[in-house]
């Protein structure tokens, strides 16, 4: 059984990191209807191994441009590669200091499904909108990657409201084009994620070995489903936003949203 909830979690996180659905909030929903119940290290050591995997699903599709980045930053000039790194790196800025000084806010919000059902019917308006929004193509400026970092945080602050889905509709917003919102809005997370594993890494017991809570083969088996099903959810992302297709995911966030408030207000 706790390999089922093991691959189901990975599959989870892998899909709603890059689909505009909310990974935490359907999280949240996973873990309570799988019955899930780890210790405090376990879970923090499952989130590492979950978000771990998605991170390398992102350096598995962005190979190429991230090869470009690093050659270009090798150089150790200004050039274009730089000015991208460094628009990528931008957006931390608003992350970190959520990660810093609104940790305790975020999990307390985190366990009330209220506000996942209510944020999903938010990030279910902000796909519609995406999906409406003519095709422009202005370029992306450092004023515009610091404010969908703004957005990213707010993302990450409350569970439901998607992280891919807000930042893929604020640069559309923005003017930007609808290929490079997305491929800018999935660099974006590289840095997120792994900023994110080293944060809850430093939160395991310091003293001594760090005891594995779970059988190696568990981990193994959430971490490749992160990584396969995000691999698969990034390329199919980028896609559907080049061709406008998210209505579904907008028509999906809002059911659930709305699905999730009527249960917790029934329970």
């Amino acid at each position: 059984m706790e390999y089922i909830k093991a691959l189901v979690l990975g599959v989870v996180q892998g899909f709603t990191e890059f689909l505009p659905v909310s990974s935490s909030g359907h999280i949240v929903i996973a873990e309570k209807l799988l019955n899930v119940e780890y210790n405090a290290e376990s879970s923090l050591q499952m989130a590492v191994i979950l978000h771990l995997g998605t991170a390398l699903s992102t350096i598995v599709v962005f190979r190429n441009t991230i090869m470009r980045i690093l050659q270009g930053l090798a150089q150790l000039k200004w050039n274009q590669e730089t000015i991208l790194s460094a628009k990528i790196v931008l957006p931390m800025i608003p992350a970190a200091f959520v990660g810093l000084f609104l940790e305790d806010l975020a999990s307390e919000i985190l366990s009330n499904l209220i506000v996942v059902g209510s944020s999903l019917v938010i990030t279910s308006c902000m796909l519609l909108f995406a999906d409406l929004k003519k095709e422009t193509s202005e370029e992306l400026t450092f004023k515009k990657s610091f404010v969908i970092g703004v957005i990213q945080a707010c993302a990450a602050l409350l569970p439901g409201l998607s992280r891919s889905g807000s930042t893929i509709a604020t640069s559309l917003a923005l003017g930007i084009n609808r290929e490079k919102a997305a491929s800018f809005s999935f660099l974006m997370v590289l840095p997120l994620i792994l900023g994110a594993s080293a944060r809850i890494l430093l939160k395991l017991p310091k003293s001594g070995e760090i005891a594995v809570q779970h059988d190696p083969l568990i981990l193994f088996v959430a971490f490749t489903a992160s990584l396969i099903s995000g691999i698969v959810a990034c390329r199919m992302m980028i896609a559907l936003v080049k061709r406008a297709k998210l209505f579904f995911f907008s028509a999906y966030c809002f059911l659930l949203g709305i699905g999730v408030i009527v249960y917790s207000l029934c329970v």
